[in-house]
Order: C-alpha cells, then sequence, then structure tokens
C-alpha cells in the first residue's frame, strides 16, 4: 500500500486513505498507525482526531493498548512495526534491487547510497528524518562534487526512498531529494579541418586512422563502436549491426535502450571498415558473453575489430578492444594532432551536427545514433537542427520539382485601369 495515496486533511496526524480515515503518530521512534475503517466525514474526522490525542496522552501516562483505542484497526497495517535504521533498510534494499540490474551497476547504486548514508548517518532511524535532512544532505554532498555526480546521488537516493515509502518506513522524504540544476552544455563538434588534422597527423597506424574514421562517420557511441565484430558488417559494407556493447570494466552487454539497431554507412565509413575487416580476420573468433541482465548472457562467436589499437611503433598495434585502450589512444591523437582536447563522444556529436548541418533527414539521423525518442535528440541538438531549416523551403521545393511535383507559379493579376 502506497503512502503516497493518503491524503493530509488539515489535521494533526489525521489522513484520508481511500475511503477511510488513518490516524498516524510517532512514540519513542516507533511509527504507530491505524485505519480506522469509517469514511472521511467531517465528524469522523474530529472523531479520529480527539482519538488520536486521547491514545497519546495513553502513552505518556503508561496505559496504552492499542486494540483499546483502535479494537476495528486493520491487521494488515504496519503501525507496530519498529522503526528501521537506514544502515538495516540498504542492506534490505540492495539485494533486492540487485536482481534487476548488472554487477557494474550495482557497484555505482553501492558507491551512491553509502555516499548519501555516510553523509546522512547510517544508524538513524529513517522515521525520524525530517525534509531539513534531505536538504541538508544536498547541501553536504555539492560541497565536494561535482553537480553531475551529486545528481547521479541523489537519483539513487531517490529511488531508495520512495521503497522505503512503498513498504511504509517512512513518508514524504523522496520528493524533497531534488537534483540541482545543471548547465545543459551543448555539443562540441569537431571542424572539418581539425578532423583532417586528427587524421594526418594524430594517427601513427593505418588500424588507428580506420578506427578514427569509423568513428566520425558512424556516430556510434565509443562503447559500441570498441564492441564491433566482423560479424556486425553487412558483406557489401554499405551497414552495421549494433548488437553489443562494452563497459569500462571490460564487460559485454546489450546496447542501450537495449535494442539491436542497423546503422547505414557513409563511403569514408565504408572504405575504413576494409582495413579493419582485413586485419581481424587474421584472427580466430572468440566468444564473447554478452550480458542480456544480471542473470542472463548470450555467447557471441566473433571476431573484434581493433578499434582500441594503441601502438608504441608506427608499425606495431595492440590487440585490444577494451575501452580504456581507445580513450587512451585517442588522448594521444590529440595531443599529437594539437587539437583542443575533447571526449571521444564528442565523435559522436560530430556525426550528428555534420549530418544536420547537411540538411539530413531529423529522423533518419536520430534512428541512425540509437535516440529513444526524438525529444532527446532536439533537445541535444536543437541549434543544428534550426540552422538547417532556414534552407529547408528551397530544398523540399527542388525535390518537388525533380519528381515533377509542384503547381503553377503564382503571377498575381494586375487590376485593369479604368479609363
Amino acid at each position: 500500500m502506497s503512502v503516497e495515496a493518503a491524503i493530509k486533511t488539515g489535521l494533526p496526524g489525521i489522513w484520508v486513505h481511500g475511503k477511510s480515515v488513518r490516524v498516524d503518530f510517532m512514540h519513542r521512534g516507533t511509527r504507530h498507525r491505524h485505519t480506522l475503517g469509517i469514511e472521511p466525514t467531517e465528524t469522523n474526522l474530529r472523531h479520529a482526531a480527539h482519538l488520536r490525542i486521547a491514545a497519546l496522552c495513553a502513552l505518556k501516562t503508561g496505559s496504552y493498548r492499542a486494540a483499546d483505542f483502535f479494537p476495528d484497526s486493520y491487521p494488515t497495517d504496519t503501525s507496530n512495526r519498529p522503526s528501521k535504521r537506514l544502515c538495516d533498510l540498504y542492506d534490505v534494499y540492495m539485494p533486492l534491487k540487485a536482481a534487476d540490474i548488472t554487477e557494474e551497476t550495482q557497484s555505482r547504486y553501492e558507491v551512491a547510497l553509502n555516499a548519501c548514508l555516510n553523509t546522512i548517518g547510517r544508524a538513524r532511524r529513517i522515521d525520524e528524518l525530517m525534509p531539513a535532512d534531505i536538504q541538508q544532505l544536498r547541501v553536504d554532498l555539492i560541497a565536494t562534487r561535482s553537480v553531475a555526480t551529486v545528481n547521479n546521488y541523489l537519483t539513487t537516493f531517490t529511488g531508495f526512498l520512495r521503497w522505503c515509502e512503498d513498504n511504509e518506513y517512512c513518508e514524504g522524504l523522496a520528493k524533497h531529494c531534488t537534483r540541482f540544476t545543471k548547465s545543459h552544455k551543448e555539443p562540441d563538434p569537431f571542424t572539418h579541418a581539425e578532423y583532417q588534422v586528427l587524421l594526418d597527423k594524430g594517427c601513427q597506424h593505418p588500424l588507428t586512422q580506420a578506427s578514427l574514421v569509423l568513428a566520425f562517420y558512424s556516430g556510434l557511441r565509443p562503447g559500441e563502436l570498441c564492441a564491433l565484430a566482423v560479424e556486425d558488417i553487412a558483406p557489401d559494407l554499405k551497414s552495421l549491426t549494433v548488437r553489443r556493447s562494452i563497459t569500462r570494466s571490460g564487460a559485454f552487454k546489450v546496447p542501450k535502450n537495449e535494442r539491436e539497431r542497423t546503422v547505414f554507412l557513409f563511403p569514408p565509413a565504408q572504405e575504413a571498415l576494409k582495413v579493419l575487416i582485413a586485419d581481424a580476420e587474421t584472427r580466430n573468433p572468440a566468444d564473447l558473453r554478452v550480458w542480456l541482465n544480471r542473470s542472463e548472457s548470450r555467447i557471441d562467436r566473433a571476431r573484434p575489430l581493433n578499434i582500441a589499437g594503441s601502438p608504441k611503433h608506427k608499425n606495431a598495434v595492440k590487440h585490444s578492444y577494451v575501452l580504456s585502450a581507445w580513450g587512451s589512444e585517442w588522448r594521444n591523437i590529440l595531443r599529437r594532432a594539437k587539437v583542443r582536447p575533447r571526449p571521444p563522444y564528442q565523435t559522436r556529436h560530430t556525426y550528428a551536427c555534420w549530418s544536420l548541418a547537411a540538411g539530413g533527414n531529423l529522423a533518419f539521423v536520430a534512428t541512425q545514433m540509437g535516440h529513444a525518442g526524438y525529444l532527446t535528440f532536439i533537445k541535444i541538438y536543437g541549434r543544428w537542427i534550426e540552422s538547417a531549416f532556414s534552407s529547408e523551403p528551397l530544398r523540399t521545393w527542388a525535390s518537388k520539382h525533380n519528381l515533377g511535383e509542384f503547381g503553377t507559379n503564382f503571377c498575381p493579376k494586375r487590376s485593369k485601369q479604368k479609363t
């Protein structure tokens, strides 16, 4: 039974829950909550308020017996359940949550929750927490951490608080665990001139060049790029299928949004794949375990492309496809090319910005990149979408002309002048 379904009445400790009146009070760290089974009329609400005051007086004098005051309280009511400390609730919550997430995600949850619990006090009882405690938690976290990190912690802690509320250990705390407003960072795409410098001066090996070209002209996320295998590429090289991604720890998982997608490739990406496939075909296939969820996985028999090759010498390349290796080589490429540093994810942003600036179809580009919905895509790339709109009427009109789908040009008639 969700606490959020209860409605305040304006009387202390008196709630309307469904079609019944609920009495709620605390005494020495224990919550007492009783549903009376009477309709929430004005008279019944006043009766409940008087009953609550009498029960509190009995508690203070030591003469309180719940059956005397609330004989008809529902047996499913959890009023007499002892309050739980945060550390105890954490021990119950995490195994339940872990059943639905991967080990890597569980590790991030544990880091976030432990940071919040250590800050707020692990031994504190959750039903003694006030909204001010949650607000102070936000202040303490942001004092030593970035907005992105704190928002991640708060999101995880909010989920924990909602679970506590759903199980009636507390009420009304999750809504106060709000995220900080984060300034929206627009994509920082590379220019065509920067791309050429990266290619000419930053890359010291053909495989590195091919990896760079594919990153810019496919729009893949870094984890998807590093998890590509020969078996994911169409025989004609015109498309590839994103079947898996690789995490920082080196584990394979299903792509974001848990669905495969087909990416149609530009000519530069097709040429790059010829180089990468020729190299990968010199190696035997490997069994790649791809995790579908916490307990299920599949085995992909495949030959991974050497996307993350980080050569120590011009003619030697390290066979590795872990995400950290690509990140390391990416930094080396930028350093050698003397191009302003940006994260490797900006190759994906560059693909989108170049495509939109060239008048690419909005739905096509969003689908290529694997966005679950257009709203997020428009929010990220709004400026580039708007810049492309100015040329859209002429482009559309030219296409209609080519298809023979146009009407007669409008020529206003001149009115005849009276002589």
